[in-house]
C-alpha cells in the first residue's frame, strides 16, 4: 500500500490524512504520528501511557522475552535496566568505551591512508569501524576469530528482527511461515547463548581470581569491559550481587545485543549520510575544513578537546540527523486507552512516530528538504536532546536513547577526522551537484565509492 520505505510511505499518507492517522494491520491497531505537535502529546504530555515498546514474535524470543532494555515494557524492571545502562554501560566516566572510539578511529584513518588515490567503499568501512568499537567496548577484545563469529550471529538476528511474520498481525495464520522460521529463531538464539555464555564464564573466572587475590574485595580495573561492568549486577541461581539491582545471564546477553544493534548500523549510517551530504554540497565541506584548519591547524591530528570549538561541524551533524535520523520510525505502544487530539487510541496500539517526516515538515522548517547546516547557527535553533519535538533523532522522554552521548562522540570525531585528514572526490569521473573546488586542505585525496 505504501509502495516505498515505511517512513517515506507513511509521510506521503500523512500529507493526505494529517499528522495523526490510524491503520488496521490484521489484528494490530497502528497509529502514525508525523508532526511535532502530535509527537509532543505522545512523548511528553502522555509519556507514561505511551512508554511501552511493541515487539514481534521474533524480537520477544530473541531478547529472552524482553529481558533487555530496548524492548522491555515501562516499569520497575525497565527502570533498573536503564539505570544500569546510564550509570555503567554508557557513562562518560567509563573511559574504556570512549577510548575504544578514539583508538578505533585512529586505526580506521590509517586504513584509509594506505588507499589514498583509490576508490574506497566508505559505507562498508564505516560499518566495520562502528562494529569494532562496540565489540571492543563490550568484550574488551579484538580477536578477529571471535568477532567474525559474533557478527554472523548479529547478522542473522538482524534478518530475523526484520523478517515479515504474518503471525504478528494475524496469529492464526502463523502456520504460513512454517517450521523453518521457528527453527531459525531457535538456532540463532542457541548460537548467541553458546558465544556469550563462554565469555561470561571467562569473566566470572577472572573475577573470582581477582577477588581471591584481594581477599574478596573487588579491584577496579581500567581494562574492565562491558561484561565486567554487568557482572557486578549478576545474581542468578541464588548468587548475591554486590549491587542492589540483580540481573541474570539472559539480561546480560540481551543488554549486549541492545548495544551491538544500537551502536553499529545507526552510527555508521549517520556518518555515511554526513559525508554524502558534504560531498554533494562542496561549499559546506569547505566551511568545515576551514574551521578545522583554524581550530586544529595543520600540524597535528584532531583531538577530543577540539570538538567543542568546532561549531560548524556540529551544525553539519545536526543537519544530517534532521534529514537522516538513524532510526526514522520510533516505535511505542500504549499501556492503556488514551485520547490524542480528541481521538481514542486503544490499549496496546502500536504508535509509529515518524522522526523522518517530522524533521522535514515544512510547517516547522524553512526549506525542509535542503541541506543547510547554517540554520542551526540561528538564535533559538532547535536542539536534539528531546525538548524540541520538531527535531527528535534520538527520541524523547522516558524512552529516549541512553547511548546518545557516546554515539554523538563517535559521529562527530569520525566526521572531523575524515574531513580534516583527507580530501574527497567521486570516482570514475562522477560529479557532485556543483563543481569540485581546486582548494585543498592537504595533499591526501581519497575517492568516495
Amino acid at each position: 500500500m505504501m509502495s516505498q520505505l515505511n517512513h517515506r510511505g507513511l509521510a506521503e499518507l500523512a500529507k493526505i490524512y494529517g499528522g495523526l492517522f490510524y491503520l488496521k494491520m490484521g489484528q494490530v491497531h497502528m497509529v502514525a504520528v508525523s508532526t511535532a505537535e502530535m509527537a509532543q502529546q505522545v512523548l511528553q504530555a502522555q509519556d507514561s501511557v505511551f512508554s511501552n515498546r511493541p515487539a514481534t514474535i521474533a524480537i520477544s524470543y530473541l531478547t529472552y522475552d524482553r529481558a533487555d532494555m530496548a524492548f522491555a515494557h515501562y516499569g520497575p524492571f525497565w527502570r533498573q535496566m536503564r539505570k544500569i545502562c546510564v550509570t555503567k554501560v554508557f557513562s562518560r566516566k567509563r573511559d574504556r568505551s570512549w577510548a575504544s572510539v578514539r583508538e578505533e578511529i585512529d586505526s580506521f584513518v590509517k586504513n584509509i591512508s594506505v588507499r589514498v588515490g583509490s576508490p574506497v567503499n566508505i559505507g562498508e568501512m564505516l560499518l566495520g569501524l562502528t562494529k569494532n568499537i562496540t565489540y571492543r567496548a563490550a568484550f574488551g577484545s579484538m580477536s578477529q576469530e571471535g568477532q567474525k563469529e559474533f557478527l554472523k550471529i548479529m547478522q542473522e538476528f538482524s534478518k530475523l528482527f526484520g523478517a515479515f511474520n504474518v503471525a504478528d498481525f494475524v496469529p492464526w495464520l502463523g502456520w504460513i511461515n512454517g517450521q523453518d522460521f521457528n527453527t531459525r529463531l531457535a538456532k540463532a538464539r542457541g548460537a548467541l547463548d553458546r558465544f556469550i555464555d563462554s565469555i561470561i564464564d571467562d569473566h566470572m573466572e577472572k573475577k573470582n581470581k581477582k577477588n581471591n587475590k584481594n581477599n574478596g574485595e573487588r579491584e577496579v580495573d581500567d581494562d574492565d569491559d562491558m561484561v565486567d561492568e554487568l557482572m557486578e549486577f549478576y545474581g542468578e541461581n541464588g548468587a548475591k550481587s554486590s549491587e542492589p539491582i540483580s540481573i541474570t545471564r539472559d539480561n546480560i546477553k540481551a543488554l549486549i545485543m541492545d548495544v551491538m544493534f544500537g551502536g553499529t548500523e545507526t552510527v555508521a549510517s549517520a556518518i555515511e549520510w554526513a559525508i554524502a551530504e558534504l560531498m554533494k554540497n562542496w561549499e559546506e565541506l569547505k566551511k568545515v575544513q576551514q574551521e578545522l584548519a583554524n581550530v586544529v591547524g595543520l600540524d597535528r591530528r584532531v583531538e577530543e578537546s577540539d570538538l567543542d570549538k568546532l561549531t560548524y561541524l556540529k551544525c553539519v551533524v545536526k543537519e544530517t540527523l534532521r534529514l537522516h535520523p538513524p532510526i526514522p520510525l520510533l516505535l511505542h505502544e500504549t499501556a492503556t486507552d488514551a485520547v490524542i487530539n480528541g481521538y481514542k487510541i486503544p490499549c496496546k496500539a502500536r504508535v509509529m512516530i515518524n522522526a523522518w517526516a517530522i524533521g522535514r515538515d515544512g510547517n516547522a522548517w524553512a526549506e525542509p528538504n535542503e541541506f543547510k547546516p547554517s540554520r542551526f547557527l540561528e538564535n533559538g535553533a532547535p536542539d536534539f536532546r528531546g525538548s524540541n519535538f520538531e527535531f527528535i533523532p534520538f527520541g524523547s522522554g522516558r524512552r529516549s536513547c541512553p547511548g546518545m552521548q557516546l554515539g554523538l562522540y563517535a559521529l562527530e570525531l569520525t566526521v572531523a577526522h575524515l574531513c580534516y585528514t583527507f580530501n574527497w572526490e567521486f570516482p570514475n569521473g562522477m560529479k557532485p551537484n556543483v563543481a569540485i573546488p581546486t582548494h585543498r586542505l592537504n595533499n591526501s585525496t581519497v575517492y568516495l565509492n
